[in-house]
């Protein structure tokens, strides 16, 4: 099983709209059961707060089940709980490694790191921009899944 933890900020915008594309994909391709997909934030500011009405407007836009996700904080136990930690800018990757430690075992990214393009995916909440964040969700998604050797 490929564990799979999205992090973002406060855990309502791109890392939850990461966790939702992900599973809708695996899901599509019928490898479903090979995966374990969550998401989680750097913060404790929207802890127990749902996933963001530009986030769920997005998702339903594309057809997307969204689920009854809430925030939730990152702990230093996910590191050893998955393979792979996905933060979707800089300042997520800062504030993983303060949560758990050194990355011993090289398993925290940045979304865009797994495409030709890498850079940070800006934070909707501040930038009112969903449809952009999608996309750069939908490439990390597609390059993820390309360096998994799943397409």
């Amino acid at each position: 099983m490929i564990r799979v933890l999205f992090v973002c900020h406060g855990n309502i915008c791109r890392s939850p709209m990461a966790e939702y594309v992900l599973k809708d994909m695996v899901k599509k391709l019928g490898v479903e059961s090979q995966f374990y997909i969550d998401s989680a934030a750097t913060s404790t500011e929207e802890i127990g707060n749902r996933v963001h009405y530009g986030t769920r407007r997005k998702l339903a836009e594309v057809g997307i089940p969204c689920g009854s996700h809430r925030a939730r904080q990152m702990t230093r136990q996910d590191y050893d709980a998955y393979d792979y930690i996905i933060g979707m800018d800089s300042a997520n990757i800062r504030n993983i490694g303060r949560i758990v430690g050194f990355d011993k075992d090289n398993k925290i990214y940045r979304l865009l790191d797994f495409t030709d393009n890498p850079r940070d995916i800006a934070d909707p909440w501040y930038t009112g921009k969903f449809d952009k964040t999608y996309e750069d969700v939908m490439e990390g998604c597609e390059g993820l899944l390309k360096h998994l050797n799943i397409t």
